[in-house]
């Protein structure tokens, strides 16, 4: 059994990446997403999830169109619910332990937030899945995952990714020799304007040191191979990758 880099660690996934085609979401799709996750659980790791929303809403984009802000992010909030108790019950469905804890409150359907809970879940080897962002307009679910980080101590962020492999200083997919960085620093995250998240959860980050790994999602095992600690994606962070 390899041996763990990362005890602790948070797992980004965006609202997309339970989808397939960008919307709704795919039951095949989110099966393969917990069946990977179950077998890195096996590891001993203690994992929480961060999920996004924009599957089905993106509050950015509904206030671009007219929507009042608050509304249209409490809307998106709303998705990711959706997609936490979808995630929940795939990785139930294999065996694993899991919870999910919500900003607002929704007793019926999931366990509000509260930090010592959702550590003791951790600790008691339960995954906990943390939805409806940080309770807050304005906040996207990159906040969300930096704020929930640094209150539960976890060591690392994995921002796993569909169909890109790390930072790169251009888009790849747009510029076929854009250079992919093995490791950054935050300040230079934020000072190219390089999508990693946005640059309240950076800053965020960087202002506590909790590094972060973007990986692709796409290629089996990365997610055991970031928390064990092999080069894969890209490192960000205040130093170089160990």
């Amino acid at each position: 059994m390899p041996a763990l880099k990362y005890k602790r660690v948070v797992l980004k996934l965006s609202g997309e990446a339970l989808g397939g085609n960008g919307f709704g979401i795919n039951p095949d799709v989110v099966g393969t997403i917990a069946t990977e996750i179950s077998a890195v659980m096996k590891l001993g790791v203690q994992m929480a999830i961060v999920v996004g929303g924009g599957n089905f809403w993106r509050g950015a984009s509904g206030s671009a169109k007219g929507m009042d802000r608050t509304t249209a992010d409490h809307m998106g909030m709303l998705a990711t619910v959706i997609n936490a108790l979808a995630l929940q019950d795939a990785l139930e469905g294999r065996g694993v332990p899991t919870r999910v804890q919500t900003a607002i409150e929704m007793r019926q359907i999931a366990e509000p937030y509260i930090r010592r809970r959702a550590v003791r879940h951790l600790e008691k080897e339960r995954i906990v899945i943390f939805a409806t962002g940080t309770g807050n307009p304005y906040f996207s679910t990159d906040t969300a995952a930096a704020l929930r980080a640094l209150e539960i101590e976890a060591e690392v962020i994995l921002m796993a990714k569909r169909g890109v492999d790390g930072v790169y200083d251009s888009d790849p997919r747009v510029h076929p020799n854009a250079k992919r960085y093995e490791t950054i620093t935050y300040l230079d995250v934020l000072s190219q304007g390089l999508g990693v998240m946005d640059s309240t959860a950076t800053s965020l980050c960087m202002d506590n040191g909790i590094p972060i790994i973007v990986f692709d999602f796409d290629e089996p095992g990365n997610i055991e191979k970031a928390i064990c600690g092999e080069k894969i994606g890209t490192y960000v962070g205040g130093e170089q990758r160990d």
